[in-house]
C-alpha cells in the first residue's frame, strides 16, 4: 500500500471490523455471509439491492450497520404514489424578515445510509431519481446540483414473491448496484435463537458504535490500494467476458461488472484481515456481483435454470 498511508495503523482497522461483524451479530441471527458481502459493498463504496421473502430481517440488517458505523440513516418507504421530489428533496417558499425566498428543503436521500425499502414498489420515474445519487453521489434540483454526505450508500430492498402493484427494476438501474444479496430462511436453530431474542428478550438488542464514519472513509482508500496480482486480476475479467458467450445468456456482464468483481474482492480480502487478493475472494464475490446482471434467454427460463447456475458453471470451467 501507498507511503500515504504509512501512518495508519491497519491492523487496528481491520479489528474493528472485526468488532462491526460482532456487534451487527447482536441483533440478527445467523446471515453470516450476507453480513459480510454486506460489508464488503460498503467498503467497497457501493450500493446494494438485498432480495427475499418478507420477513427475513433485511430492514434490521441495514439498520443495525448503519447504527455500528456511526453513519446517519434515512428510509424511504417505497410505494406506487411516491414521487421523485420526495425522495431528493423540493422547493418551499420561507418568509424571513418580511421577505419571502425559495429553499430548498433536503429529502431523504440526504443521508449516509439510504434504505429504499421494496424499490420495485416505486414507479419507474421515481425510482429514476435514485439513478444521480447512486452512480454521482449529488442530486440535481430546481437546476442547482448539490452534494451528497460522504460516506454514501443506497441499500434497497425487494421482495421477489409479491408482484402485485410492482415494476421491475430496469437493467440501468439494476446495474447501479454493485451487488445483489439473495437471503434464504434461517436453518430450525437460528429461527429458535430469532424467537428467543426477539419475542423473549428486547424489542431491539442494543449495539455499540465501534467504527467512525472517517475510520470508514480511510478504510475505503485502504481497500483501492489493496494489490491485485495480474493472473488473479485477468481470470477474474476473462470470467465475467465469458457471461457473455455462456449457453443459456442473451445478455452478459458489462466491464462495469469486470471493476466491481476486482472492487469487491479487495474489501473482502481486507475485510477478512489480508493485504493481497486471492482467488478465493474472486469465486466468493462472483455471484452477488453477477448475478443480476446477466439475462437469460428462454430456454434458460424454460429448464428453470437461474443466473446463479449459469456463474456457478462458469466458476467450475474456471476454477
Amino acid at each position: 500500500m501507498s507511503e500515504t498511508n504509512i501512518d495508519v495503523d491497519i491492523d487496528a482497522l481491520q479489528g474493528r471490523l472485526a468488532r462491526v461483524r460482532e456487534e451487527v451479530s447482536k441483533r440478527i441471527i445467523g446471515q453470516k455471509a450476507i453480513v459480510e458481502q454486506l460489508l464488503v459493498c460498503i467498503l467497497a463504496d457501493g450500493n446494494a439491492l438485498l432480495e427475499s421473502n418478507p420477513g427475513l430481517g433485511k430492514t434490521t440488517m441495514i439498520r443495525t450497520v448503519a447504527d455500528v458505523t456511526d453513519l446517519d440513516f434515512s428510509r424511504v418507504q417505497n410505494t406506487p404514489d411516491l414521487m421523485p421530489s420526495d425522495i431528493t428533496g423540493t422547493e418551499i417558499i420561507r418568509e424571513a424578515g418580511g421577505e419571502r425566498e425559495f429553499v430548498f428543503e433536503r429529502g431523504p436521500i440526504f443521508a449516509n445510509v439510504v434504505l429504499a425499502d421494496e424499490i420495485n414498489r416505486a414507479t419507474p420515474k421515481t425510482q429514476a431519481a435514485l439513478l444521480e445519487a447512486m452512480q454521482e453521489k449529488q442530486v440535481t434540483a430546481a437546476g442547482e446540483t448539490y452534494d451528497l454526505p460522504r460516506p454514501f450508500f443506497v441499500l434497497a430492498t425487494q421482495n421477489p414473491v409479491d408482484q402485485e402493484g410492482t415494476y421491475p427494476l430496469p437493467e440501468a438501474q439494476t446495474d447501479r448496484f454493485l451487488l445483489k444479496l439473495v437471503l434464504d430462511y434461517p436453518s430450525a436453530a437460528e429461527e429458535r435463537d430469532i424467537v428467543t431474542l426477539y419475542a423473549e428478550g428486547e424489542s431491539v438488542p442494543p449495539v455499540d458504535r465501534v467504527l467512525t464514519r472517517d475510520e470508514l472513509s480511510t478504510i475505503q482508500s485502504l481497500v483501492r490500494e489493496v494489490p491485485v496480482a495480474d493472473d488473479v486480476r485477468d481470470q477474474a475479467i476473462e470470467l465475467v467476458r465469458a457471461t457473455r458467450t455462456a449457453d443459456n445468456v442473451d445478455f452478459g456482464a458489462s466491464p462495469r461488472a469486470s471493476m466491481g468483481l476486482i472492487q469487491t474482492a479487495k474489501a473482502r480480502a481486507f475485510l477478512q484481515g489480508r493485504n493481497y487478493v486471492s482467488w478465493d475472494d474472486v469465486t466468493a464475490m462472483a455471484r452477488p456481483v453477477l448475478r443480476h446482471r446477466i439475462l437469460l434467454d428462454f430456454r434458460a427460463e424454460r429448464e428453470g435454470m437461474s443466473t446463479d447456475d449459469v456463474i456457478d458453471n462458469l466458476l467450475t470451467a474456471y476454477t
